[in-house]
């Protein structure tokens, strides 16, 4: 039996924290396991907050400085980590950073985050950037996690991710395939904000507003949700379509509203490709008023792991996707984004 320990890093669109999972993997007649040994999530001070939700804004030099600024962040909080969890052993660290641009379609991606400054930080074996490979292979770039739903979440049919962007994987024809459904997180945290909070805790906002049949038909009806998989989302999509739609109402109803839309949009591939059970993970999974809506619309069988899945098994598959390149073996499936073929991606400093 061959084990790793790793740490994953998790930076969401949603921009609630940068979630940090250390973990053991095992792999034995080819089989993978895995236990969460720690994890923490470390909320973002305002500044960093701030910084990172105008990063679309900048300039080429001033987006450039906060690459290697964030890196170096980075680098501060795993040293923090490290010292707090008394961790001896790491066989590599993979980074995802955060999302600045996704533009698949023109052949990049930027996720911000200069491993080497991580690597100056920390001097563990890192790795980097591994969406922009892939985009170079003529994929989406994303979603990336279907490597982890295949080899270590595999007892469930599909694997069903309520972040930032709502994405989804499972077995069709025999191929894992894979694609974000609807925006998620990034736009309710959005709006929840304008009132005060982080979030729309447990829906209840959302819960006490009233359904705009105008603007739930526009949103049904843009053309994302009509293009064929494998397909994903970037920021840039949100800014364009989604937030032109939302002004002509109160915020409780916009997220009244937005929420109806997301349950329609994940039980629509619930219900279309007969999945008979799904594991929901992500922070929208304690979004009690959205589930509720989803459990409505379909019969498909809700599966809720413990929390430590919930929170953490993006940054779980990052820290396994750094373990498979560790070993120079394919970390990315084309069936899930669109590319060429599966390919070994991400940076090995």
């Amino acid at each position: 039996m061959t084990t790793y320990f790793a740490l994953g890093l998790m930076s969401g669109t949603s921009l609630d924290g940068l979630d940090i999972c250390y973990a053991k993997f095992y792999f034995h007649n080819n089989i993978w396991n895995f236990e969460i040994l720690d994890a923490e999530t470390f909320t973002y001070p305002k500044i960093w907050s701030d910084k990172l939700s105008a990063a679309i804004q900048l300039s080429a030099v001033d987006l450039l400085e906060l690459n290697s600024h964030y890196g170096s962040y980075l680098g501060d909080r795993i040293t923090e980590f490290i010292s707090l969890k008394n961790i001896t052993k790491i066989d590599i660290i993979s980074s995802h950073g955060h999302t600045v641009h996704h533009q698949p379609k023109k052949k990049f991606t930027y996720q911000i985050g200069d491993g080497r400054a991580i690597k100056i930080k920390n001097n563990f074996p890192i790795v980097y950037d591994f969406r922009s490979q892939d985009v170079l292979l003529g994929g989406n770039g994303a979603p990336l996690v279907p490597i982890g739903d295949e080899n270590l979440f595999s007892e469930c049919e599909a694997c069903l991710n309520l972040g930032g962007f709502s994405n989804i994987s499972f077995k069709k024809n025999g191929k894992r395939i894979a694609f974000d459904i609807v925006p998620l997180n990034i736009v309710l945290n959005y709006f929840a904000e304008k009132l005060g909070k982080k979030f729309d805790d447990k829906g209840d906002i959302a819960r006490n507003g009233t359904i705009n049949e105008t603007i739930l038909k526009e949103l049904n009806q843009l053309e994302f949700y009509k293009n064929t998989e494998p397909k994903s989302l970037g920021f840039e999509f949100v800014q364009k379509e989604i937030f032109p739609l939302l002004k002509e109402d109160s915020t409780k109803n916009i997220l009244a509203t937005f929420t109806e839309h997301s349950a329609q949009k994940i039980a629509e591939i619930l219900n279309r490709d007969n999945i008979k059970n799904v594991l929901i993970t992500g922070g929208g999974t304690y979004n009690d008023f959205l589930l509720e809506k989803i459990k409505f619309k379909t019969k498909t069988q809700i599966v809720i792991p413990e929390n430590k899945i919930i929170d953490f098994k993006e940054a779980l598959i990052f820290a396994f996707m750094g373990v498979l390149k560790l070993r120079a073996e394919n970390n990315v499936l084309s069936s899930a984004t669109g590319s060429s073929r599966d390919h070994c991606s991400g940076i090995l400093i």
